[in-house]
């Protein structure tokens, strides 16, 4: 699936000017972290596509990358990767549920120690881990799992970002917060409006909820455990 030259640096409609056009546009539309607009810079987005679609990979469009699923448009990863950062405590330990093409995990990985990213579909799962190895990332984690149920065994998180929409938000998710962590998710149903979220866990298991755009995300599949 995957361009295996990594040809990293891009020519004509993927060079460095339609990233950067693609970072003027981001910044427009309101995100204003430049730490995550030069990450979005930088990272080779046509990697993270079928070679076809290489062309078209600094749109600002979600696109196909096959089993049901979308790589998200690049101002929901920046949007999700600047939600994550707006918080006094270092990111030690962060859960991505949805690894899907990658490229959320590899724009938000730099600012993170650790990153656990996870994926139900087994085809996805191997060409993405196996991509990002190659880019030269050692601090992701990539695991074939149904995120919904996160990964318990290495919680508490310092942020949990969801790339995939849920009817309601998973409690065992909100679980596996640190104090002070953030869920960063989409809720809604398929064919209505999809809300982005992000809900921090404060002591004694309060948590606290703020709601911001309407976005339109992929449903969030919960196998049975």
């Amino acid at each position: 699936m995957y361009n295996r030259n990594l040809d990293i640096q891009g020519s004509g409609m993927t060079s460095q000017r339609t990233r950067d056009r693609l970072v003027q546009l981001l910044r427009s539309k309101g995100i204003e972290d430049e730490a995550v607009l030069h990450m979005i810079s930088k990272i080779p987005r046509h990697l993270f596509v079928d070679e076809a679609l290489s062309i078209r990979a600094y749109e600002n469009n979600a696109l196909p990358i096959g089993y049901g699923q979308t790589i998200s448009q690049p101002y929901i990863v920046a949007r999700m990767t600047e939600l994550a950062l707006k918080t006094e405590r270092p990111l030690t330990k962060v859960l991505e549920v949805g690894t899907g093409s990658g490229y959320q995990a590899a724009v938000l990985a730099p600012f993170v120690k650790e990153l656990y990213t996870v994926e139900r579909i087994k085809p996805l799962y191997e060409n993405t881990k196996q991509l990002l190895r190659d880019l030269g990332y050692r601090n992701i984690r990539t695991l074939l799992s149904d995120g919904s149920w996160g990964l318990a065994k290495e919680a508490p998180f310092d942020a949990i970002v969801v790339t995939a929409a849920p009817e309601q938000v998973p409690e065992v998710l909100l679980e596996q917060l640190a104090e002070g962590g953030r869920l960063i998710i989409p809720v809604g149903q398929q064919g209505t409006q999809q809300l982005l979220q992000v809900i921090t866990r404060y002591p004694e298991q309060h948590y606290e909820t703020v709601t911001y755009e309407p976005v339109q995300f992929v449903p969030l599949i919960r196998d049975k455990n």
